[in-house]
């Protein structure tokens, strides 16, 4: 039977967690740094399943006497590869890319909502009319278009600010 550890298990273990937590988070900033600014950006679903998996990795790391600091820092190099792997080849290939990318969905367009893509993405009425207040708006007549963005933020377009409407031509592609 293993002995049951209630504060410390001595010096020893208290300096190994404070030089392998210090080494591991220096390496994981350097490694995020150095993979740029997408990594920092809002959170895809993809993302948020890559930050997810490095606090998890990190967590077990800094508690695990049984990982060494090289072994975390290569399981976090590995993960922090992958995710630029992916971005690298998604923005190369649209295979990749349409594997990856969430894409935006139209919600409201011209005074009509768009109930069914409402209900694939389980949203009511009252949800769209929440995010139309947070942008500073008291009706739908004050939209043109509400797109649901692939971070799941919600984007509104007044009828006066539609310009050309570029942005919005593909939506019905997607």
């Amino acid at each position: 039977m293993e002995d049951v550890v209630f504060f410390t298990d001595g010096w020893g273990a208290i300096a190994r967690t404070l030089v392998v937590t210090a080494v591991t988070y220096v390496a994981l900033v350097l490694m995020v740094r150095a993979s740029g600014q997408r990594t920092l950006a809002r959170m895809t679903p993809f993302d948020f399943i890559l930050a997810v998996t490095l606090g998890s990795a990190f967590g077990r790391v800094v508690t695990a006497t049984e990982v060494g600091t090289i072994d975390a820092v290569v399981a976090l190099a590995t993960l922090i590869g992958i995710q630029w792997l992916v971005v690298w080849l998604r923005a190369r290939v649209p295979a990749v890319a349409r594997a990856v990318n969430a894409r935006p969905s139209l919600l409201y367009h011209d005074g009509a909502l768009q109930r069914d893509a409402m209900r694939r993405h389980r949203l009511t009425e009252q949800d769209v009319l929440v995010n139309l207040r947070e942008k500073g708006l008291g009706s739908l007549a004050q939209a043109h278009t509400i797109i649901l963005e692939p971070d799941g933020e919600f984007s509104v377009v007044t009828a006066d600010k539609i310009g050309d409407g570029e942005a919005l031509a593909r939506l019905n592609e997607t």
